[in-house]
């Protein structure tokens, strides 16, 4: 199972020079990778090509040989820094976990999710409560491979670690990919199997 990125190339209408150019990376589930550059280099825009929420560039994605779906569920799940900008403010957990599955109590458990957090809206939840449910809403049986980006950045170092822990456990027991894009050297060091610095990939 591959995920490809071809010439990928990315610049905003308004700007004169390209964010990303020429990017080529091919990513498989048989290393985790860990994704290391600059605040502004372009990682966070790179994650959403790869996973498909953005979808005007220049260049190919492919995962598994095909091009990625436009429609329907994404097999690239992306988890964001900060969970809360991508939360229906108007839901209540319990919705925002049924948009993607219907999620199993051992998992809830495994993720220190609380069932009386479920009839509460996003904005009645610390941060590290709403990364947790954002990371479970990402863990849907469809999906193949998972975007990390700076995940567990704004999270205390003991809510990382159960967080990372739990992640890593799912990912090896479904044999899924993983892409960690992350500032924090040392915790690349512990769990990933190798890093690409963008800087190294990128064109511009």
């Amino acid at each position: 199972m591959k995920l490809e990125a071809k010439n990928i190339s990315f610049k905003y209408p308004s700007a004169k020079n390209y964010l990303l150019k020429d990017i080529n990376l091919e990513l498989d589930n048989k290393k985790i990778i860990g994704l290391i550059g600059d605040s502004g280099s372009g990682k966070s825009t790179l994650c959403k090509i790869l996973s498909g929420y953005v979808t005007k560039y220049e260049g190919d994605v492919i995962f598994d040989g095909k091009p990625l779906p436009q429609k329907g569920f994404k097999p690239i799940q992306l988890i964001y820094q900060h969970p809360e900008k991508v939360m229906n403010p108007k839901w209540k957990m319990k919705q925002v976990l049924e948009e993607s599955w219907d999620v199993p109590d051992d998992i809830l458990s495994e993720f220190g999710i609380q069932k009386s957090w479920l009839t509460r809206f996003p904005q009645e939840l610390s941060g590290g409560e709403l990364q947790r449910f954002s990371v479970v809403r990402s863990l849907n049986p469809n999906t193949n491979f998972l975007i990390a980006d700076e995940m567990t950045t704004m999270l205390d170092a003991i809510t990382q670690v159960q967080i990372i822990d739990s992640v890593l456990k799912i990912v090896k027991k479904r044999n899924m990919g993983f892409l960690l894009v992350s500032h924090d050297m040392d915790l690349v060091d512990t769990i990933c199997d190798d890093r690409i610095y963008l800087k190294d990939i990128n064109g511009a």
